[in-house]
């Protein structure tokens, strides 16, 4: 999961991995693009609005060299068609209950006919 507050970080983080997913947390855009090229991810959730480097660039550059599952979310309604059109796989918008995205995980990852855990 990538995102810049850190209290949303801890406490999706802790809710994804009660529910049985292993999840790490980072507000560093380029440590989340490491972890996917080093292939310890299945799956990314992504912040879209970040500083200095946006949920968008991170998306774009993930997009550049792997076709991992992408989640993205951020408080703003009027994102996540264009989240969509840019390469994500799913959109949340803040706030989200963990059962929610829990959910939106298990629809991307069925998707693709994958286990999400």
């Amino acid at each position: 999961m990538v995102d810049d507050d850190e209290a949303i970080l801890q406490y999706v983080c802790a809710g994804l991995e009660i529910a049985g997913f292993r999840a790490k947390g980072t507000s560093d855009g380029e440590e989340a693009l490491a972890a996917v090229r080093d292939g310890h991810s299945d799956l990314v959730l992504l912040d879209l609005f970040m500083t200095p480097v946006t949920g968008f660039d991170i998306l774009t550059k993930l997009r550049d060299f792997s076709d991992i599952p992408v989640v993205v979310f951020t408080a703003r309604d009027d994102i996540g068609g264009f989240a969509l059109e840019t390469g994500a796989d799913g959109y949340l918008g803040k706030p989200f209950k963990t059962k929610t995205l829990i959910e939106k995980i298990e629809e991307v990852i069925a998707k693709r006919g994958e286990n999400p855990k």
